[in-house]
Formats: C-alpha cells, structure tokens, sequence
C-alpha cells in the first residue's frame, strides 16, 4: 500500500499506533528502573552492536557465537527473570503495571521522610546535636567536597549513627542529594546577621547560612535542649514537634501541603524566644 493511498484516518491511526508503541516502551523502561533488568538491557544492547559490527566487519565466528547467544539468550532471560516477570504479570492483571513509576516514587519519598523523622526524633529525644542540609535546585558541591563522601542510601540508622558524640563523622554537617547521603562531616558558611537570636549556636548558625545562599532545607538538632528546627531561605523555624516537623519536611522537600497546619508554627527567626 502507497503513501498516496493513504486516507486521513490512516495517517491518524499510523501517528496513534507509533505514540501508543512509544509510551508502552517508556513506561516498560520506567518498571525496570532501579531494579537488575537494566543491566541485563545495557547487555543485550552491547550484544546486539557486537552482533551487527561482526556482520559489517566480516568477523563470521564471532557472529555465529553471538547468534547461538541470542538463539538460547532469550531462553536465559525467562530462567533468570522470573520472578521479576511474574510480579509484571501480576501487575498487569490488577492494572497496576503502568502506574508503577508514580508509585515507586511515593513509596520512595514515604521512605526518606520516615527515615529523616525517625534519627531527627531518636537523636532529639538523647539532645544528639545534628545538622543535616538538603540539595535542592542550587547545587552544594562545593559543600560536599569539604567533608567525607558516603554516597549512601538514606536511612534512619545511618544517620543516627553519624551524629553520635566523638565519631570520626559526628562534627559537621550531613548532606543530602535526591535519596542519598552524598557527604558527611561537610562545613557550611557560617551566617552573619546581627538578628540572629544570641541563643542560637554554631549549628544554627550553618543551617541559616547555607540557606541564606542556597535553597537547601536544612534540618538542626539541638545538642543543648534537643530542640528541633528547619531553615529555608534565610529563615529558622524553631523548637518543632514530630508533627509540625514531618509536615514542614513533607511540604518543603515534596512539596506536600496539608490542610491543616499548626497555628503556632511561624518562620521567624529574628525573634528571641523567651521562656
């Protein structure tokens, strides 16, 4: 059939059928991200290349090799991967395979959350102090460079166990890059301002100065009350509960915003606390 043929529902139908083959190929590439069947592609791509340069260079065993490793590979793949495949399957049957990647990522921020409310409220309630900045837009490389690179998934534990009183990694500030902790015992510029409450220590005083020249959120645990604070944009919200302190997280690393917040939870930190 000649292009000339071609009706109006047939270019329509053409342009659906090629955007319809494409979404299927992005959202299957979105399930396996993050798990081993990308590297099992990255090998079948390399496997076909080699497949196709021996043909153009002439290379004939090379090729036959290749090709009794494509013939039984496939085989392979299924042996391999059938767990991976049977939960796909199963997936598919409760129609939930293509809304996979949204759900990866909520589970994945419900993670990072609890994880940082769970070592900010172990290491409050033991007054462990703890200073841990994260990335956002601005870049903190710079800051990263100055202390010891982890690149390590964020966990509770971890974090927890940096912060504790006279370990190699304890002085300093932890910081973090999409889910990982990418450095701790890190120095952060230290803020000048005249308004800044006398109280406030070292750590507060990094936490509004890095937030003064970047948009990092940055989490503070006081070593003398165990007080816990968050800083943004210059500003220092102080002396939160669990609760206020999960929903200002939620709000300003995810973007998560709650009905309801606490009516006592302002950003001032120019205001001396008394009492």
């Amino acid at each position: 059939m000649s292009f000339a043929n071609f009706t109006v529902l047939d270019y329509l139908s053409s342009i659906v059928d090629i955007l319809l083959v494409w979404y299927v190929i992005y959202k299957l590439l979105m399930v396996i991200r993050g798990t081993k069947a990308v590297q099992l592609l990255k090998g079948i791509i390399v496997i076909v290349l080699a497949r196709a340069l021996s043909g153009v260079l002439g290379f004939n065993t090379l090729g036959w090799m290749i090709d009794k490793v494509i013939t039984w590979g496939f085989l392979g793949v299924i042996i391999i991967f059938q767990p991976e495949l049977r939960r796909a399957l199963e997936q598919l049957g409760r129609g939930k395979l293509f809304s996979r990647g949204n759900v990866h990522e909520d589970e994945e921020r419900n993670r990072i959350i609890e994880s940082l409310v769970k070592a900010t409220s172990y290491m409050a309630k033991r007054r462990i102090g703890a200073l841990i900045s994260f990335e956002r837009e601005t870049g903190l490389s710079d800051y990263i460079e100055t202390g010891i690179p982890l690149n390590s998934a964020i966990s509770s534990e971890l974090l927890i166990n940096i912060f504790i009183p006279n370990t190699p990694l304890h002085d300093g500030a932890v910081i973090l890059q999409k889910n990982q902790i990418a450095a701790a015992a890190c120095y952060l510029p230290l803020s000048e301002s005249p308004f800044i409450s006398k109280e406030l220590g070292t750590r507060h005083r990094a936490a509004i100065g890095i937030s003064e020249v970047t948009d990092s959120v940055t989490i503070v645990v006081s070593e003398e009350t165990g007080g816990i604070s968050l800083t943004k944009n210059g500003e220092l919200h102080r002396d939160l509960t669990i609760e206020q302190f999960k929903h200002l997280l939620e709000k300003e690393l995810f973007d998560v915003d709650h009905d309801k917040q606490a009516s006592s939870s302002k950003w001032n930190w120019r205001v001396k606390k008394h009492g």
